[in-house]
């Protein structure tokens, strides 16, 4: 049988013929060692068809259909062209031999040509790629490098490009600036505090904020200076016309020791600093709630912000995360407490970074436990659903998070939470209507077609049969009238007590007038039809008097 060889090479396609190869005694060791000879291989392996590419970007294009596996239409005519034409119904007399075992799975299914891919087939594909530009003759020196060269850069290039709006990278470098940001303000203010308490030390009782103190003693600078020309400038950083008050009496009557200009100085430009990394942190914070919206919404709705940007970034990416199963994203962030009890056969930790969730904080000691659990897999969810799901949407996470807020009433009151497949229904249902909502704006005129449309049945129902409407209104009973129209049940019930009132009443006709030979299962027979052969000409239903009226009248004639 013989053997092809596909290659898929940076200028074209190209197709090899094995001869001179033994099926049973297939040695890939012989092959090995021929490989390098080009004379020994060269009469083995031989060029069968050629096809170039015809421009760098169909060379891109045809790279990335053969790297997921696929077969493109150029691939498929140049086979059907230079292999041998399989009748139908018969076993074909050759065998492809490819490099990736998907991309021969794919080719089998669509033109039914047997591939293999076997280590046998990897070198003698490995012999015709180091010989691959002895094969092409018009091929110059260095063409073949340089064509390697470029489709390299262009792949990895087309790789590497993803949404610019869905870059987790950037919620990475967020978090962690963000964290240290809040280190380095948190020792500057500390810093600020004790620097400046030397000179005014009343000030730390009455200020406890970090940001406000530094404003303050931004602005008061010199303590002896104070007067009550300040208490506006005060009250508008303070908030407090009360504490402003407070801050000028305990400059009159502070114990501080006083500070030459040069030190007031340096306080205050390093207080400014505190201001201005603090502003900066509150814009950084604002750019990571908007960058995570736009990356993870379901994740931030479900867990926070922060949280969900933490949990990215310890994974590495979004994809990681999403392939993380909700066992490791439970105790991500507790990889030391987790191999420590590992060592130890200790127990192991119940939660790592989402603790930080306040869902783990405001359920009981005893369901902390059940509750970080609970909350990972659905963080898991949420991480995956943001991943792969091209549509931005928060739906999911809203959803999510209401079941983590059922399962809290759950494990506390014991109210039973919804099923999973209802709130993603739920939650599916909700990212259509909003999808709905952004729409063309010609949607709200269909509604007022539609009502004209019903309008114009309705009348002519109203035009062309008005028993349809005696039909609907409702029955009278007891002398109540209900809006609701009779259901089919009650219409049985209604029929059958009707027959057995008129075969009571048949049964006494019969013991008073005994001669007559009617039975009571005749007369209900005649009755029966008597109603049917109503309903169909479209009479309405009379009322109970006149149906006893009509009952006698038909009784008296039987008896005549």
């Amino acid at each position: 049988m013989a053997l092809y060889l596909l290659y898929e090479s940076a200028s074209g396609y190209s197709l090899f013929l094995a001869g001179g190869l033994d099926e049973i005694g297939q040695n890939t060791d012989a092959v090995r060692s021929s490989v390098t000879d080009f004379n020994r291989f060269g009469k083995v392996v031989q060029l069968a068809a050629f096809s170039p590419f015809e421009s760098a970007l169909e060379a891109l294009k045809q790279c990335n259909s053969i790297s997921e596996g696929q077969m493109a239409d150029e691939l498929r005519n140049f086979l059907e062209i230079n292999l041998p034409k399989v009748k139908e119904g018969k076993k074909a007399k050759f065998i492809l031999g490819v490099s990736e075992p998907k991309l021969g799975s794919h080719i089998h299914e669509e033109t039914k040509i047997p591939c293999q891919s076997n280590e046998f087939v990897l070198e003698l594909l490995r012999g015709v790629r180091l010989h691959f530009d002895k094969y092409i003759k018009n091929l110059k020196t260095g063409d073949l490098e340089k064509a390697q060269l470029g489709l390299g850069h262009s792949y990895s290039r087309a790789k590497v490009k993803f949404n610019v709006n869905r870059v987790d990278n950037m919620v990475i470098q967020a978090i962690f600036l963000l964290d240290t940001l809040d280190k380095d303000i948190n020792s500057f203010s500390m810093r600020v505090r004790e620097w400046y308490s030397w000179h005014f030390p009343e000030l730390v009782k009455i200020v406890n904020d970090n940001y406000l103190y530094a404003k303050v003693a931004k602005f008061v600078d010199d303590k002896s200076k104070l007067a009550e020309d300040s208490l506006p400038g005060l009250t508008e950083i303070v908030g407090d016309e009360d504490k402003a008050k407070e801050i000028i009496e305990a400059a009159k009557a502070s114990m501080g020791q006083d500070l030459s200009p040069v030190d007031l100085i340096n306080v205050k430009q390093f207080a400014q600093r505190v201001i201005d990394l603090a502003e900066y942190r509150k814009t950084l914070y604002d750019y990571l709630v908007a960058k995570m919206n736009d990356i993870a919404p379901n994740l931030a709705a479900l867990i926070g912000e922060v949280v969900g940007a933490r949990l990215i970034s310890h994974a590495g990416s979004l994809t990681n995360l999403a392939k993380c199963p909700s066992s490791t994203l439970q105790i991500l962030g507790a990889e030391k407490a987790l191999f420590r009890a590992l060592k130890t056969r200790g127990n192991t930790p119940k939660y790592g970074l989402i603790f930080h969730s306040s869902f783990i904080g405001r359920a009981s000691a005893r369901n902390k436990g059940r509750m970080a659990r609970y909350l990972a897999n659905k963080c898991s969810i949420a991480s995956r659903i943001d991943c792969f799901l091209e549509k931005n949407t928060n739906a999911f996470g809203e959803k999510l998070r209401e079941q983590v807020e059922e399962r809290l009433d759950f494990y506390d009151k014991g109210v039973a939470p919804r099923k999973n497949i209802d709130v993603m229904k739920a939650a599916l249902e909700n990212s259509e209507k909003k999808e709905l909502e952004m729409d063309v704006d010609d949607a709200p005129d269909e509604p007022s077609v539609k009502k004209s449309k019903q309008k114009k049945s309705k009348a002519q129902g109203a035009e062309d049969g008005e028993a349809m409407e005696e039909d609907k209104t409702p029955a009278v009973t007891n002398g109540d009238a209900f809006d609701e129209p009779e259901t089919e049940k009650k219409k049985k019930k209604r029929e059958k007590r009707k027959l057995e009132e008129e075969s009571e009443k048949d049964r006494a006709t019969e013991d008073a007038n005994g001669d007559n030979g009617l039975t009571a299962e005749d007369g209900t027979a005649k009755k029966k039809k008597k109603k049917k052969s109503r309903d169909e000409d479209g009479e309405t239903l009379t009322g109970s008097s006149e149906g006893k009226k009509k009952k006698k009248k038909s009784k008296s004639k039987d008896n005549e």
